[in-house]
């Protein structure tokens, strides 16, 4: 955890990644879009959610993003990467607005190249935490 910014979002994560049906790891991705910038916001989503599907063995183009507008169990900014095949999922995320900008919670597979895909973030500029789960 030494490159967490926010522990308190760091530690909401990772109680996020407990185990469940799928293994998982994490990442916070930090932004400067603020809550007026919808559209940059859900661009690094899928930038992102693209780097995911990558390390995770799956082409971005074979893959949709489900935001769940039609889905009571979904809040607002919550999104999931989904394959186009048979719908298996690839990532899920939370876009928080925080101190006037978004950051990006987003899971995966534990499976997924964990140190890859924190790279392939910081190469899009941004500031990520990675979380790995137990």
């Amino acid at each position: 955890m030494a490159d967490a910014i926010d522990d308190d979002l760091y530690q909401r994560t990772k109680r996020l990644l407990e185990p469940g049906e799928i293994e998982l790891n994490g990442a916070i991705v930090h932004t400067d879009h603020d809550g007026q910038e919808d559209v940059q916001m859900m661009q690094a989503t899928l930038d992102v959610g693209d780097i995911i599907a990558e390390h995770s063995g799956h082409e971005p183009e074979d893959c949709y993003v489900y935001s769940g507008n039609d889905d009571p169990d979904f809040s607002s900014n919550q999104h999931q990467g989904l394959t186009l095949e048979d719908e298996s999922f690839v990532w899920e995320c939370q876009q928080l607005l925080r101190q006037g900008s978004f950051d990006i919670v987003i899971y995966y597979r534990a499976s997924a190249d964990h140190e890859a895909i924190l790279e392939g973030v910081r190469d899009l500029g941004y500031e990520v935490t990675g979380v790995e789960g137990d």
